[in-house]
């Protein structure tokens, strides 16, 4: 047997192909529950009884047992309050989160981490309550209608109740959810006239949307001050037509001696359709200084700023400043094999949501038509190239030629896979490292330039029009 830490870089991609006990028996579960939300919970047929039922038995032997028992009746008769679809999301929920947990116990084992302990949770404040009831209500019609049954009637009656959540910091979530939310639905309507649609995920989306409504379940996070050197080892980036987000995923050593922690960092902002690429570190790099300092491969030190038991950094610029040179390839090597990982919230445990940053190097690299694969002790583990974003010098042809990778963990269509973030590579015999986050502080590459500035002149001639709109 190999053992995990052998100074980074060995991993049991063995431990990653094995089945996981019971896995794919939950995961049918959730798939017969939205099977059931397609057609509706209205006038439920006999095949829809069934599949509550299935979802009711699933966790007999759970707290919500009961609870889900009564609202898998009352929905099989068409009968369904709000508190029914209420226990019925929590216990699709449920059982995702224990796929979730089953994975990351195989995770843990593989790589060789240990993990934090669990943080009870506290109930939160009873606020806004008439608005967290309107929106319930907007989902439980939708859940009625099913996805087959959506038109755009039913589809803008969010609109009114979104619109009343935004201004309100507490409730921004669960509004820019439900708004999202809606205008996809709004896309696919007629949902009568859908030859396919996202089943799993507006299932997903649902289920998420319909437990932000219950008070509290939204409120902030408690946090922590932390005070340390931060050890950024890579960007993830996420790009959509009218928001972008990079999250940082680093190493923090506490100030006080105690054990490594991997940590996340994150900023979000909305963006024109217009800037895409490299040309979104312009909207982002101004709200969070540890872009610049990810790119330039320089570590920062933290005094008090607040973390979450999740590890999750609610990050302040004024609670952080450059710190030395650190390469995120010795961080991996040499502190990342001995770090723990928080433990995950209840209500973020999804495997959807997995994304643990791991090492590999002397792997043997195989391609297979358009498949990627990294082979290490004679087991390979895909590389999900399609999630190396556009936003930096990272290509799928610099991760083939690789023989070193920092990555995410990440599963999805029952396998794991390897979303690279950096990697080594010999030019003229010389190691060369390329990040997927190499522009977030600014470039002088010529295609990052180049990008950077077709969206300042975007940006620009927005600005230009609106201004012009709100002179009239």
């Amino acid at each position: 047997m190999v053992p995990a830490d052998q100074g980074g870089g060995v991993m049991r991609t063995d431990l990653l192909a094995e089945p996981t006990a019971g896995l794919d028996e939950a995961l049918a579960v959730v798939d017969g529950f939205d099977r059931a939300l397609v057609g509706g919970l209205l006038r439920p047929q006999p095949a829809q009884a069934a599949d509550l039922n299935g979802l009711a038995c699933a966790v007999a032997g759970t707290p919500l047992a009961s609870r889900v028992a009564e609202a898998a009746d009352k929905a099989a008769a068409g009968a369904a309050s709000e508190d029914h679809f209420v226990a019925l999301a929590a216990a699709r929920t449920a059982l995702l989160g224990s796929v979730h947990d089953a994975l990351m116990t195989r995770v843990d084992e593989a790589i060789g981490r240990t993990r934090g302990e669990a943080t009870a949770s506290t109930p939160g404040e009873r606020h806004m309550v008439n608005l967290l009831a309107a929106a319930r209500s907007w989902l439980c019609d939708l859940a009625r209608a099913g996805w087959q049954g959506i038109d755009h009637e039913i589809v803008s009656a969010s609109a009114q109740v979104v619109s009343s959540m935004l201004p309100d910091p507490s409730l921004r979530r669960l509004a820019t959810l439900l708004d999202g939310f809606a205008a996809e639905l709004a896309a696919s309507c007629p949902g009568a006239a859908l030859k396919r649609m996202p089943v799993r995920r507006w299932g997903d989306v649902w289920s998420r949307a319909m437990l932000l409504t219950v008070p509290g379940a939204a409120d902030a996070p408690t946090t922590a001050p932390a005070t340390g050197r931060l050890l950024p080892l890579g960007v993830d980036v996420h790009e959509h037509a009218t928001a972008a987000q990079a999250q940082v995923h680093a190493v923090f050593e506490p100030g006080d001696g105690g054990a490594p922690r991997l940590v996340r960092a994150g900023v979000s902002v909305p963006k024109p359709d217009t800037v895409v690429g490299a040309g979104v570190w312009q909207l982002l790099r101004p709200h969070m200084s540890l872009l610049a300092a990810a790119g330039e491969g320089r570590s920062m030190e933290l005094h008090d700023m607040p973390i979450t038991a999740e590890g999750d950094l609610i990050w302040s610029d004024e609670q952080a400043r450059p710190g030395e040179p650190a390469d995120p390839f010795a961080t991996a090597r040499v502190v990342l094999p001995t770090t723990t990982a928080a433990q995950t919230a209840p209500l973020h445990r999804h495997p959807a949501g997995i994304a643990v940053p791991v090492f590999l190097e002397g792997y043997a690299v195989q391609q297979d038509d358009d498949v990627l694969t990294f082979t290490v002790a004679g087991h390979g583990v895909a590389v999900d190239t399609d999630r190396v974003p556009t936003t930096g010098p990272l290509t799928p042809e610099a991760v083939a030629l690789s023989n070193a990778c920092i990555g995410l963990l990440r599963w999805d269509a029952g396998a794991f896979s390897i979303q690279p973030l950096a990697v080594e590579t010999t030019v003229r015999k010389k190691a060369v490292a390329v990040h997927a986050g190499a522009w977030a502080g600014g470039t002088a590459d010529k295609t990052g330039a180049k990008a950077e500035k077709a969206a300042t002149e975007a940006v620009a001639v927005l600005r230009e029009r609106a201004g012009r709109l709100l002179r009239k």
